[in-house]
């Protein structure tokens, strides 16, 4: 019987042919931390009796959350992560002088490769099955066990495979389309499940819309998303080996078979897409710009960035939308890239230029606005269109503040506008 990618991937790792509903025990690839959640496993390891890691090589921690520290209690809070990392002397610690969203970070750095098992302490680990690899979050305690013991237990998931055919046509994007999907699916439609994305359409589709897509898998409550190693997949990792000195391990690649077998399948015609946007207060509540247009939104906030949307494609889209405008009077615009790198990149292209001159405010990278922690707090009443990836009931501030989850070029134009508007109308 033939076998997803996910099911090649725990098969490879266990040494031995396994298929959806096992529970299995495989070694860990990649374990990822980050400063709110990584003090738990601390203390959950020191209070085990560990005193060295199993595969220290294979941890990673990214402050990237309260980084710069907002206060006292996050300042005490990042300062374990650091002295764990200084007294283990781990080689995969990035901190303000190297810093970055972690799941942006992560594969900018060569850390991820096809074919790996990747845990993290963040839901939105899932991001990196964007390069075909199982990746998901788990809970800090069981970070802990990974790293004590290099491994972990995992009941193998039954996959949802999305076809996705026709072209992506002006200013639709990986955020549109799972939007869409999360849309048919509702937030819990995929639970415990692999969303594997496959058709013509993915050909379109660069890393930026497919890190996007995997990122936002776990808003439909699956376990992960993934996508097949192509043509665009390896030159990315070709870039990750030049730019980074080489990819952490060789890459194992792995291709569904003709004869696999799904516990769902879904088409979405991308050619038939407008943008799409998630109304308060679930990423499944999606509707099209068009709705959101007649329903006349105005807004008090845009924010562009996050593990989701920062990357230098994103801060592209929106360069080229306000190039020469302004942010109306009424409305603020915060855009956050992702990592360091991005952020160097955005200003040798002269990105920053633009998004400055036209009003918005440059973050350095960080969650803190996403997760409502800092440098973008919503107060009472206010509406904020974001290219994060959750909308839910005070997340990004005030419990009474309403937050529209949208691609970076609807975010761009509708900062100009002061309302939601169409880009491809501007």
């Amino acid at each position: 019987m033939g076998q997803t990618i996910t099911e090649k991937i725990f098969s490879e790792h266990a040494g031995h042919e396994v298929s959806a509903g096992e529970i299995i025990r495989v070694d860990i690839d990649m374990v990822i931390g980050n400063d709110i959640t990584t003090p738990i496993s601390i203390r959950a390891f020191e209070e085990s009796g560990a005193t060295k890691l199993a595969k220290p090589d294979n941890f990673c921690i990214v402050m990237d959350h309260y980084i710069p520290a907002k206060d006292i209690a996050s300042a005490n809070q990042a300062k374990i992560s650091r002295d764990f990392a200084y007294k283990h002397d781990l080689k995969y610690f990035f901190d303000e002088k190297d810093m970055g969203i972690e799941h942006a970070l992560l594969p900018e750095k060569g850390l991820v490769v096809p074919g790996d098992v990747i845990i993290g302490a963040d839901s939105h680990t899932c991001t990196h099955g964007a390069l075909g690899a199982f990746s998901t979050g788990m809970g800090s305690t069981d970070i802990s066990f990974a790293i004590i013991t290099g491994g972990n237990w995992f009941k193998v998931p039954e996959t949802i495979r999305v076809e996705l055919v026709g072209k992506p046509s002006e200013h639709i994007y990986g955020k549109d389309i799972i939007l869409e999907l999360i849309r048919i699916l509702g937030v819990d439609g995929a639970l415990y499940k692999a969303i594997e994305f496959t058709g013509e359409a993915v050909s379109h589709l660069g890393m930026a819309d497919r890190f996007s897509i995997s990122n936002m898998a776990i808003e439909a409550g699956a376990k992960s998303g993934i996508f097949a190693v192509d043509s665009v997949t390896e030159e990315y990792l070709k870039g990750r080996s030049d730019a980074n000195g080489g990819l952490r391990a060789e890459p194992k690649i792995h291709y569904s078979d003709e004869d696999a077998t799904y516990c769902r399948e879904i088409t979405i015609d991308v050619a038939a897409l407008s943008p799409v946007i998630a109304y308060p207060f679930l990423p499944s509540n999606g509707k099209s710009v068009e709705q959101a247009v007649a329903d006349d939104i105005k807004i008090d906030q845009v924010m562009i960035g996050s593990c989701t949307n920062g990357r230098i494609e994103d801060l592209r889209i929106a360069a080229v939308i306000m190039k020469g405008k302004r942010v109306a009077r009424h409305t603020r615009m915060i855009v956050t890239p992702a990592t360091q790198k991005i952020f160097l990149q955005a200003q040798d292209e002269g990105l920053m230029e633009i998004l400055i001159n036209a009003g918005a405010v440059v973050s350095n990278p960080t969650c803190g606005a996403c997760l409502g922690g800092y440098m973008g707090i919503l107060g009472d009443g206010e509406r904020c269109v974001a290219t994060t990836n959750r909308n839910f009931v005070g997340r990004m501030g005030a419990r009474t503040s309403e937050i529209y989850l949208a691609n970076s070029a609807v975010a761009a134009a509708s900062a100009i506008a002061g309302r939601i508007v169409d880009p491809r109308e501007v």
